[in-house]
């Protein structure tokens, strides 16, 4: 799978643990955020930004977004058609954000979780499929409304 990662000054060790996670488990990564060494203040959304082209686009099959909350990437990862991001923060939410929501950009909080608990999550999110009948058919609305919007 073809994934997309970046974090402000905030997620940027975060960032590093779940690039060296997804290369170990064979994954294509894109790197666009802030790097491991530096402490310079930047803004979340000039990331996200990138991020979110990338899977908008069809570049990149999905995202990681890490900030300190997860909640301003999520927020403007979001404004880009085709993206449905969440804010993960724990196994249940890892899981039903695929399953019921087909999200293809996953936001968390460096502030929130610990390492091993947001790898945890990766790979939840990873494996899971987005289940089928109801949860296609509420997906599709929410594109329709995504495109009427954009008209």
């Amino acid at each position: 799978m073809k994934i997309a990662i970046a974090a402000d000054h905030a997620g940027r060790e975060l960032k590093s643990y779940v690039i060296d996670f997804l290369t170990l488990t064979n994954h294509q990564v894109l790197d666009y955020g802030v790097a491991a060494d530096s402490s310079a203040s930047v803004d979340y959304p000039d990331y996200a930004d990138i991020v979110a082209s990338e899977v908008s686009s069809g570049r990149c099959d999905r995202g990681i977004l890490i900030c300190g909350t997860g909640i301003g990437m999520c927020i403007t990862a979001n404004k880009f058609p085709s993206v449905r991001a969440a804010v993960v923060n724990d196994e249940f939410t890892a899981r039903m954000s695929r399953a019921h929501n087909d999200s293809n950009i996953m936001c968390l909080g460096s502030r929130i979780v610990n390492y091993q608990r947001a790898i945890d999550f990766v790979k939840i999110w990873l494996a899971t499929e987005c289940e089928e009948g109801r949860h296609r058919s509420r997906i599709s609305k929410v594109s329709a409304i995504e495109k009427r919007l954009s008209q």
